[in-house]
């Protein structure tokens, strides 16, 4: 009987760990996961016009590696998320609509090791998942959306769209510049993908304070303008950690450390 109330009293403990863990969702949204998808697509496009795009199976094929592994996890959501490398020497990542996510070179060698390069993922990725692009467009320009919306859902395109209502790609677009709160929930979400995929969530805030004190150098200004802090990181992740079930957790690999060799030899723009 004392074994069975004991057992009893550890499911009763993580149940309590299970219900301190909030399941985030997206908020007020015009669009529907279908044209997330499509801008997304649409948006992908001509970022890769735009931008210099870097063409190496082993840089490229390892980042999707690690994305796949985290999109297994249910907090990720069910977007088809795809990976690509911008040859810069800008530290920058970011995340379109519906699942094209983008990651700078310079990103990779500043990453310490592999975890904090996972959270730059597990972060851009939780912005798709939890539609905070489309979210921050609905918000700012619902009255010149809601037409525009109803005429793409007969085939128009998504970006001429939003280009009509006054939403641009550009570097300051609302798509990709996020407020403080959903930044707090992309850390939050993050944190939560990183640790199913057996990843270090420390690690993700470690990176991000990690950049605020590179800020002085101006090679991360854009990041830093399209992702706020939302307040003390580190200390927000670990109280989060502590309500997660104990893991032992990674942190870095030599798969890692390789492909970061062969990214500091190729040249940056």
């Amino acid at each position: 009987m004392r074994k069975f109330w004991g057992l009893f009293s550890i499911l009763l403990l993580a149940a309590g760990v299970r219900a301190q863990i909030r399941n985030l969702k997206p908020g007020f949204n015009l669009f529907s996961p279908q044209q997330d998808i499509q801008l997304g697509q649409e948006a992908k496009a001509q970022v890769e016009k735009q931008q210099q795009i870097l063409n190496d199976s082993r840089v490229t094929g390892y980042l999707t590696q690690l994305g796949q592994k985290l999109a297994q996890s249910p907090r990720a959501g069910t977007f088809p998320f795809s990976f690509e490398v911008v040859k810069d020497k800008n530290i920058n990542a970011f995340a379109l609509p519906g699942g094209p996510v983008f990651v700078n070179t310079a990103t990779f060698v500043a990453a310490q090791n592999e975890a904090q390069l996972v959270g730059v993922l597990a972060h851009e990725m939780s912005h798709v998942a939890l539609r905070h692009g489309t979210h921050e467009a609905s918000k700012g320009q619902a009255v010149q959306l809601i037409a525009g919306l109803a005429g793409s859902a007969t085939g128009g395109g998504m970006l001429g769209t939003l280009a009509r209502a006054g939403i641009g790609l550009g570097a300051n677009s609302v798509l990709l510049h996020y407020s403080r709160d959903a930044e707090s929930q992309a850390d939050y979400n993050g944190a939560l993908v990183m640790a199913d995929a057996g990843y270090d969530p420390v690690q993700m805030a470690n990176f991000f304070q990690l950049l605020e004190t590179k800020n002085s150098e101006g090679l991360v200004a854009q990041f830093l303008s399209d992702h706020p802090t939302p307040g003390n990181r580190v200390r927000a992740v670990e109280q989060e950690v502590q309500s997660m079930p104990q893991r032992n957790y990674m942190t870095d690999s030599l798969q890692f450390q390789n492909v970061r060799a062969i990214v500091q030899g190729i040249s940056p723009r």
